[in-house]
């Protein structure tokens, strides 16, 4: 099995925090649509003959896109690779795009299920962040979306953020429970370079993000959601029993993806490629028939690395056994170096298997970093 990741890098405004690829100007969205089309096929080899069990409209703002349009990428995908009839297919949705009209259109395509970017239930906030809806469309567009038959959907939260006090994050949570999803995505609020944001910190026109807020509201959310009955089966995402995503399980489980379009990465277990993060260079390199790609030959030292990474991450833990399969003895190694965090309980191991404690989710990129080979 394998998926596919479609790179939609449009949207309405630029969101103070973030620093994914993507292009307020409508100006290209026609002609870069076609080289999308146009890179599936030429990607065609690229995961073998791999069935696709799972694709993922991301972005950038995929709702911009007409259902029509949805539906060309589909039937492109189709034409050069077997999907599964179970496949889930994903389509990431800002608020504000969801009108009766764009959601009715979207249930006479194969997108299954939504990945709705509420982000905040509380206007300021949303203000702060620039975003494009506000905290009326958040609500609406979910129950929009329930009645017209999808029940496969994910909301997105961000906490750790100056303006959220820990009574808002509460409300939002609980406003989340309330609309009755079966998956949540939440992040802590990052300082990316080269983001509206950090220019406002370096100015100080806004105050740093606090560490401390941002620990305690993850606590806050860990223990709230294993009361409501989510799993926390990866460190951002939370998931009723069996509606974990699909698409972003099998990242953390080392299947094989093909990411197209500008700044969209792939990977099919002996190589990884990204590509070019700028539409006009994308556009016409694959009006030349290229794909304006980079690639890297994964060595023994990059599985390894990136198996601890993403392993530790969720629920089901790092195993020895998986580590040895890459490279054998490796385990002995690794058992090393986890001396300090046992001790400091932020890991635990059983049997032959390391997960990560609650308290140790705080820290997981830095005990991922120490276990690198």
């Amino acid at each position: 099995m394998a998926g596919i990741y479609i790179h939609i890098p449009f949207c309405k405004q630029a969101c103070h925090y973030c620093d994914f690829h993507f292009s307020t100007s409508l100006a290209y969205k026609d002609d870069l649509l076609q080289m999308l089309n146009k890179e599936i096929g030429l990607q065609k080899n690229y995961l073998g003959s791999e069935t696709i069990e799972t694709i993922y409209f991301g972005g950038g703002t995929p709702s911009l896109l007409k259902a029509g349009e949805i539906n060309a990428i589909i039937d492109k995908i189709a034409k050069s690779h077997a999907i599964s009839s179970t496949a889930e297919i994903t389509l990431e949705a800002n608020p504000d795009d969801l009108e009766n009209k764009q959601v009715l259109a979207l249930r006479g395509t194969a997108v299954n299920r939504f990945s709705i970017g509420i982000q905040s239930f509380f206007d300021e906030d949303l203000a702060w962040m620039n975003r494009a809806h506000r905290s009326v469309d958040a609500e609406a567009s979910v129950k929009r979306a329930q009645d017209a038959g999808f029940e496969n959907i994910t909301v997105d939260l961000i906490y750790g953020y100056p303006l959220l006090t820990d009574g808002k994050w509460k409300t939002n949570i609980y406003n989340v429970f309330e609309l009755d999803v079966p998956h949540v995505s939440a992040y802590s609020m990052t300082v990316e370079p080269r983001t509206a944001l950090a220019a406002f910190i370096k100015k100080k026109t806004e105050p740093a993000l606090n560490e401390e807020q941002s620990a305690s509201q993850f606590l806050y959310l860990m223990d709230t959601m294993k009361q409501q009955g989510f799993e926390h089966y990866e460190i951002s995402n939370f998931s009723k029993p069996g509606k974990y995503s699909r698409h972003n399980t099998n990242y953390w489980e080392g299947v094989k993806y093909l990411g197209i379009g500008p700044s969209a990465h792939s990977y099919n277990g002996d190589t990884r490629q990204w590509n070019i993060s700028n539409n006009a260079k994308y556009i016409k390199s694959l009006l030349e028939a290229k794909v304006p790609a980079e690639t890297e030959i994964l060595t023994e030292t990059n599985k390894l690395n990136e198996y601890i990474m993403t392993s530790l991450r969720t629920r089901w833990g790092l195993e020895l056994q998986k580590l040895n399969a890459i490279s054998p003895g490796a385990s002995a190694s690794l058992l090393k170096l986890t001396e300090e965090f046992l001790d400091k309980q932020w890991i635990r191991q059983e049997n032959e298997i390391i997960y990560l404690t609650q308290s140790g989710k705080l820290y997981a990129d830095h005990i991922a970093s120490a276990l690198f080979f």
